[in-house]
């Protein structure tokens, strides 16, 4: 029989325990019943209307002060309202305990794998105002599309513990060190993302640690150095980097920097990997993703979260994400039934670019390549880049020069619009003497286009520069056909071409497409616009919500980083001209595709410009990249463009519109403005936006 002293200590033990709530459904019915609105709730106990529905979705709890609060209002509102068909009484039916523990599965939950449930108490003074005037979900959350990964793709890790995912989800983390963060994402998390091919692989989950979850973890709050940030790393003896070591993880050549990938080596069907995200260390670059890093934690979590669903989970810059989403699209290899043994090999996935990185032929490597220092190669380089162009002064009119603007046009994402349909080699160059033209060959031709004959007032489609070729040169497929296409003879003079053809880059295109036409919408920019409601819309789209807009431009910054990243140069003080570099490992170090990309894209350009010149008459005054500048009677490009007598605008021309390779309004200034500058040798297209900053394209 039990002592005294024993009853009285398990007595007091009941006691000591935190107080049950009744369960979720219960809470919110109560609430409801009493009339008082969740905002009205989260004021009275010093919390976020977010905390509140979380609680009574089941996916967080209160912990004390506010749960003892919490608890002593629905005992009043339980004896006030009680359940229909139960007597009235002052305590709620009992609930099923909830542990105190980091991670928990509420009894509401469903029974996905390692369900957090409980979030950490925000403290009761006021929180900064959110960078974004929408909230950071504007529903609960949907079912998880793969229940595996119940919480979505990531979180943003704060310094109190708290772990903010999308579509409000906040999760409780103990985590005080690095290994105890990753082992935390990879248990009980529930974090990360289904794979974008049925031959691919799943994402791995990204946790974004701000300053303060650095700190915390025993991370520097900056990195000091006098490289380029983002190359810097933290030293192999840093005591983090030891940690991590010391259990057993690995990190990736790049080490611990502003991204890290913490993994072990895959065993069985089960990737171990976690990536890091450190936002003190300019993960997140103010170029490509604007104001995100000065965003509360809520905020950052909804951003990347939507280019997650709508992109890909971001796996380092935009451009590495870039590149990454084709690969995660067009997968090397795919599972295939060896026919003598009955097993499951990996097999080439057509229409990918493999598994082995392929070396480029000479015409199409960089001066600084092997296979151009060890052949001693001399015969000259494709020279497939964006415009940068600029009318000479003499060739402008006085009748342009007595218009008084000067309006400037952007193309969306011009780049994305040429990757459409685009057909790219997928083996191994060929070499070819004096073969004949084929437009449907991928590949390089050593072709003299001098004699083609054009419009001095508008650029060479031949050259960057605008400027006419002046003997045999090196083109990619698309600049000789539009030779052709022009109605001129062409006859290379030598070629490497690629037999394995394929559109690489269809559901790369599809897919950044689709992403950024959503997005533009949820800033107000939809296809159903007229194009006078058009132009309003985009002059106010930023200010709509800077949340979306910031993903908007990581999206651009996506399309131009990845075709960027396919000739990735050598980086560093220490590269020797002739060495082999890391990017040239990769099978997606391809500079002929990002040639076929600019190609067509500056080819797409002239016969706008050229379509203009004979539906209008106007002739432009620069381009740069997917921007062109030109005199206008107005301020509006609707006072240029050309439309049908029944208002539609002319297929062949510049078109407004938010799909990509249709135009936007790039900036105005006066006639006099762009005028001087080209005097000065300047271009006008670089500055019409205002200032003197890059335009959101090109190389």
């Amino acid at each position: 029989m039990a002592s005294e002293e024993e009853l009285f200590a398990s007595v007091d033990a009941l006691l000591n325990e935190e107080p049950h709530l009744p369960p979720p459904a219960e809470r919110a019915r109560l609430r409801e019943a009493a009339g008082i609105t969740q905002a009205r709730l989260a004021t009275a106990l010093k919390t976020t209307t977010q905390s509140v529905k979380n609680w009574e979705n089941g996916r967080s709890e209160p912990k004390s002060p506010r749960l003892d609060a919490y608890q002593r209002l629905l005992k009043g509102w339980a004896a006030k309202y009680p359940a229909p068909g139960a007597a009235p009484t002052a305590t709620p039916a009992p609930a099923a305990s909830i542990e105190p523990a980091a991670s928990t599965v509420t009894a509401d939950a469903p029974q996905a794998p390692a369900v957090p449930a409980a979030a950490p108490v925000r403290p009761a003074a006021p929180r900064p105002t959110s960078a974004s005037r929408h909230p950071a979900t504007k529903k609960a959350a949907l079912p998880a599309a793969d229940p595996r990964f119940p919480h979505g793709p990531l979180a943003v890790l704060d310094g109190d513990g708290c772990a903010y995912g999308v579509d409000g989800i906040m999760l409780d983390c103990p985590a005080t060190t690095v290994v105890e963060l990753v082992e935390w994402t990879l248990r009980e998390s529930g974090l990360g993302a289904p794979k974008l091919n049925r031959y691919g692989k799943d994402s791995d989950p990204l946790i974004v640690l701000t300053a303060a979850a650095a700190v915390k973890l025993g991370l520097p709050e900056r990195l000091e150095g006098h490289e380029q940030r983002r190359s810097l790393r933290l030293p192999e003896d840093h005591p983090v980097v030891k940690q991590v070591v010391k259990a057993r993880w690995r990190l990736t050549q790049r080490g611990f920097g502003p991204w890290a990938r913490i993994y072990r080596k895959v065993q069985g069907r089960e990737r171990q990997c976690v990536q890091l995200a450190v936002l003190s260390w300019d993960a997140l670059d103010e170029r490509s993703w604007p104001g995100v890093s000065e965003m509360e934690p809520a905020d950052i979590a909804r951003v990347l979260g939507v280019y997650a669903t709508r992109v890909i989970t971001p796996r380092g810059s935009t451009a590495v994400s870039g590149l990454e989403l084709m690969t995660a699209l067009r997968p090397p290899t795919k599972p295939e039934r060896d026919e003598e043994t009955g097993n499951w090999v990996s097999a080439y996935n057509p229409g990918s670019l493999g598994t082995e990185p392929m070396d480029p032929a000479p015409p199409e490597a960089t001066a600084e390549h092997p296979v151009v220092v060890g052949s001693g190669w001399t015969g000259g380089f494709l020279d497939e880049e964006a415009y940068q162009w600029v009318r000479p002064v003499d060739l402008l009119t006085d009748e342009e020069c007595t218009l008084p603007f000067a309006v400037g046009l952007d193309l969306n994402t011009a780049f994305l619009a040429a990757a459409a349909r685009l057909v790219v080699g997928l083996s191994a160059p060929d070499h070819f003497h004096a073969p004949k033209f084929n437009p449907k060959i991928p590949g390089s031709w050593l072709v003299d286009l001098s004699h083609v004959e054009l419009d001095p007032r508008l650029p060479s489609p031949f050259t960057p520069d605008g400027s006419p070729p002046t003997g045999p040169a090196w083109y990619q497929t698309h600049t000789v056909a539009y030779a052709q296409e022009l109605g001129y003879d062409v006859h290379p003079i030598e070629a490497y071409l690629r037999r394995e053809t394929g559109a690489y880059l269809d559901p790369w295109h599809d897919r950044l497409k689709n992403a950024y036409v959503d997005t533009l919408a949820d800033l107000g920019v939809t296809r159903e616009l007229s194009d006078t409601e058009f132009l309003a819309a985009m002059e106010r789209h930023k200010d709509a919500d800077p949340a979306m807009a910031a993903v908007l431009a990581a999206i651009k910054a996506t399309v131009k980083g990845g075709i960027g990243k396919l000739r990735e140069r050598p980086q560093g003080k220490k590269y020797k001209e002739g060495e082999r570099w890391p990017a040239l490992q990769r099978p997606t170090w391809r500079p002929d595709i990002r040639a076929a990309v600019i190609s067509k894209a500056r080819v797409n350009m002239h016969r706008k410009l050229r379509n203009m010149a004979t539906m209008t008459g106007l002739y432009p005054l620069a381009v740069l990249s997917d921007c062109v500048v030109y005199p206008s009677p107005g301020d509006s490009p609707l006072d240029f463009l050309p439309y049908a007598a029944s208002g539609k605008p002319q297929p062949g021309a510049f078109r407004l519109g938010p799909t990509p390779g249709l135009a936007k309004l790039e900036g105005v200034q006066s006639m006099l403005w762009a005028v001087d500058l080209m005097e000065q040798g300047l271009n006008p297209a670089r500055h019409i936006k205002g200032g003197d900053a890059v335009l959101d394209e090109g190389e």
